[in-house]
């Protein structure tokens, strides 16, 4: 039986390919790292499946990488729009306490 493999795409460009799918957990047989997925790399990710799956996300976000024996189990997921919604707030909040010279420690 032939071995169905995912590929996904980041939004720097690079490439993860060759990947297994078990649940949510993609699964690598190289070494997969949290630095592989920072610097805004989650901004927009691109999944490719084996039978012409086609996915575009925005805003995700790195769960967990696990090893297991020789290899790299990782997870993905999207941010929600409340986490998204209050992160511009908070990003808003102090911007503004910034502005207006306060410390938002000592509020």
């Amino acid at each position: 039986m032939e071995k169905k493999t995912w590929k996904i795409t980041l939004a720097d460009g690079s490439v993860l390919e060759d990947l297994q799918l078990n649940g949510n957990n993609f699964i690598s047989a190289r070494r997969v790292q949290e630095e592989d997925f920072g610097g805004g790399k989650l901004d927009h990710v691109i999944i490719d499946g084996p039978d012409g799956e086609h996915e575009e996300h925005d805003n995700m976000a790195l769960v967990q990488i696990t090893e297991v024996n020789a290899d790299y189990w990782f997870v993905l997921r999207e941010y929600s729009e409340q986490e998204i919604w209050m992160a511009k707030v908070n990003s808003n909040m102090e911007y503004i306490a910034m502005m207006a010279d306060i410390d938002l420690e000592e509020v």
